[in-house]
C-alpha cells in the first residue's frame, strides 16, 4: 500500500468482489471519486475476481489509473479472497456467484474473519443477497453480526421514485420508505408508513388501490423489467444503491426518517432471530437500530409473512453451508 501523502487521513481499504462485472464497473469509479466515503477520504481499492476474469480486471484497473483520481492511493488486483480482504474496512460482496457455486460465500466469510480490519463492515449485493449474507456471516462468527448488511436500498429507491411520480413531487420529499424481507419478488415496500413532504403517503395519494396493488407489484418486479428492456441487469442503479447503503450506515439518519437495509434479525416484529431481513433502519453514525412500533394492516402482515417464509425456505436450502 502506498503511504498517505496528504498529511491528513490514512487510506481506507475497500474490497470489492466481482470487480470486473457490470455492477463493479459501474461502482469502482464512483468509489474512487469519493462518492462513497466522501471527498476527503483517500482509499485503496482491493479488487477480487475469479481467475478467468483477471485480464478484464486489469483493464478496469488501467481505466482507474487513467482517471487520475486524487483519492485513489493504490489498487490491488487478486483472485485470492484473503488477499482481497486483507486490512479491509469495507467489503462489498458484489459478485452474483450463487448460480455458480453457493459455497463461495462461506469461504469468503472465513477470509473476511481471517484478514479484514477490526472495524470491517460488509455489504452483500450478489443475489440472493439476504441468504448469501447469512451464509458468509455464519462462517465468520468472529465478526459481529451487526456489521453485516444485505442490500435492499435499490428497492427503496425504486419505490420512492414511483411514489414521487404518482404524487407529482420531487423524489427528495419522499421519506420513510422501508422494504421488508427479502430482496426478491416477495419483498414488501411499505407505502403505508412512508411520507410525502412530511404527510402520510395514503393522505397524499388517494388511489389506495394502486398503493396496495400495482405499486407493490412494480417494485417487486422492477429488476425483471429492466432486464427485459435493456437485455441486461440493472447494474448502474445497483451500484448507486451500494453507495447509498454505505452512506446510510456511516452517516446519521436525518431526524424522523429511516432507510432500508437487510440486517440480522433480533426478533423484531416477530421475525425469526438470525435471518438477514430487510427492515426500516436508523443509523447514528455507525450504530444502527431497527425502527420500532410501526403498524401494519392485515395485508401488510400477510406480505411480511410471505417474504419471511421465503427466507426460511432459502435458509433450509443452504443448511449444509451454515456451521452448526
Amino acid at each position: 500500500m502506498m503511504p498517505s501523502t496528504d498529511g491528513a487521513k490514512a487510506p481506507v481499504q475497500v474490497a470489492v468482489t466481482g470487480a470486473a462485472g457490470q455492477i463493479g464497473y459501474s461502482l469502482l469509479f464512483r468509489i474512487a471519486a469519493g462518492d462513497m466515503l466522501g471527498d476527503q477520504q483517500p482509499i485503496v481499492l482491493r479488487l477480487l475476481e475469479i481467475e478467468p476474469a483477471m485480464k478484464a480486471l486489469e483493464g478496469v484497473a488501467m481505466e482507474l489509473d487513467d482517471c487520475a483520481f486524487p483519492l485513489l492511493h493504490d489498487i490491488v488486483l487478486t483472485s485470492k479472497a484473503e488477499k482481497a480482504f486483507d486490512g479491509a474496512s469495507w467489503c462489498l460482496l458484489v459478485g452474483d456467484l450463487l448460480n455458480v457455486n453457493a459455497g463461495i460465500f462461506g469461504p469468503q466469510g472465513k477470509a473476511i474473519a481471517a484478514s479484514a480490519a477490526s472495524d470491517v463492515r460488509i455489504l452483500v449485493v450478489g443475489n440472493p443477497c439476504n441468504t448469501n449474507c447469512l451464509i458468509a456471516r455464519s462462517n465468520a462468527p468472529e465478526v459481529a453480526p451487526e456489521r453485516w448488511f444485505a442490500m435492499t436500498r435499490l428497492d427503496e429507491n425504486r419505490a420512492r421514485t414511483l411514489l414521487a411520480r404518482k404524487a407529482g413531487v420531487p423524489v427528495g420529499v419522499v421519506t420513510n420508505m422501508g422494504i421488508w424481507g427479502n430482496h426478491s419478488t416477495t419483498q414488501y415496500p411499505d407505502a403505508a408508513n412512508s411520507k410525502i413532504a412530511g404527510l402520510p403517503t395514503f393522505d397524499v395519494i388517494k388511489d389506495h388501490g394502486w398503493l396496495k396493488g400495482k405499486f407493490i407489484e412494480t417494485v417487486q418486479k422492477r429488476g425483471a423489467a429492466v432486464i427485459e428492456a435493456r437485455g441486461s441487469s440493472s447494474a448502474a442503479s445497483a451500484a448507486n444503491a451500494v453507495l447509498d447503503s454505505v452512506k446510510s450506515i456511516v452517516n446519521a439518519t436525518p431526524w424522523g426518517d429511516w432507510h432500508s437495509l437487510a440486517v440480522v434479525s433480533r426478533g423484531e416484529y416477530g421475525i425469526p432471530e438470525g435471518l438477514q431481513f430487510g427492515f426500516p433502519v436508523r443509523s447514528d453514525s455507525w450504530n444502527w437500530e431497527v425502527v420500532q412500533d410501526l403498524q401494519h394492516d392485515g395485508d401488510a402482515k400477510d406480505r411480511i409473512k410471505k417474504t419471511t417464509d421465503e427466507l426460511l425456505q432459502e435458509r433450509d436450502l443452504v443448511k449444509a453451508l451454515l456451521p452448526a
